[in-house]
């Protein structure tokens, strides 16, 4: 019966490899058009914007495997070790730290590269999950011998029977949700800053140049909001574009109005808390994977889907 995993961001496809790597039957759904997830781009004339994860660090050994083995593909670079802090509208500081990297091509290029050899279907809405017999659950009345759920836990709760395991293990935990701007000037007229860290600003929490980190000098900002903003608009997003628009010009000292500006709502952005676990699965066969176990990262995302692939194959092969 092989195993399902549903959703195709960076959890889900790198959990889904490991698993076919390790000679598993796998498939997976997606109910997007696309990969990617929140690893997400802006394509406008054939050039990519992050509107998703602004950019990964590496701190374990297994993925800084994986990042040189894209450097070498030429999907990853180095791109800062220094954002600024903003206080407000006031530069503060600028905060040194370790290496962000970035994608020329989109950080969306790195699940798609995960996934190439993948069964993939997209445009595939699953409505529920349920245990079976045996420890074999049922996606949309589909018998498989696991299915991972790599998404948000709200998003995996709606699958759910709230009082099996893994409906209990996704309930009552809070995500902040976000509001991801893209806007294209004429020229580039603002600072020279890779990004951006905006503390106690009551529209912006993040500014990145999309041109310095996709390597183009392309005059593109991306903009996200801070939570208030975002749930005050969760009902019509584009609401929201008129004051991050004059925010991000305050903020940098743009006289220019913007050529174009694109926007997306993310509901469930990252977890408002943390978990100390990697991954959840339980005897019913169902999995949970992703960022929200560990610290919301890149990496925790990738690290979450190998390990759990390792875990299912263990139980498989019991």
């Amino acid at each position: 019966m092989g195993v399902i995993v549903v959703g195709a961001g960076i959890a889900g496809t790198t959990c889904a490899a490991e698993l076919a790597a390790r000679g598993v039957d796998v498939t997976v759904y997606e109910r997007a058009r696309t990969v990617g997830g929140r690893l997400a781009v802006h394509v406008r004339d054939g050039r990519p914007a992050d509107i998703g994860a602004a950019y990964f660090t590496v701190s374990d050994d297994e993925f800084a495997a994986r990042v040189r083995r894209w450097q070498r593909a030429g999907l990853v670079r180095e791109w800062t070790d220094t954002l600024a802090v903003f206080d407000g509208e006031r530069r503060a500081a600028d905060n040194p730290g370790p290496v962000r990297w970035a994608a020329p091509g989109g950080l969306r290029s790195l699940v798609t590269e995960t996934a190439r050899d993948l069964t993939v279907h997209t445009g595939r809405t699953v409505e529920r999950v349920r245990p079976g017999p045996e420890g074999r659950p049922t996606v949309d009345g589909e018998p498989c011998d696991a299915v991972v759920l790599a998404m948000p836990d709200p998003q995996a709760a709606r699958l759910l029977d709230p009082v099996t395991a893994a409906g209990t293990a996704v309930s009552g935990r809070t995500w902040n949700p976000v509001v991801a701007l893209t806007l294209r000037f004429a020229h580039r007229s603002w600072p020279e800053i890779a990004a951006a860290f905006v503390n106690d600003h009551p529209v912006l929490s993040l500014v990145a140049d999309d041109g310095d980190r996709r390597g183009d000098r392309a005059p593109v900002l991306v903009a996200h909001s801070t939570g208030a903003l975002a749930r005050a608009h969760d009902a019509d997003p584009a609401g929201a574009v008129p004051d991050l628009t004059r925010a991000v010009r305050r903020l940098l000292g743009i006289a220019e109005e913007p050529e174009w500006t694109h926007v997306h709502r993310w509901r469930c952005a990252a977890p408002a808390g943390r978990r100390d676990e990697p991954f959840h699965l339980d005897g019913d066969g169902i999995a949970l994977v992703g960022d929200g176990w560990g610290r919301s990262r890149v990496q925790t995302a990738w690290l979450s889907g190998l390990h759990l692939a390792r875990a299912v194959t263990a139980r498989l092969t019991r």
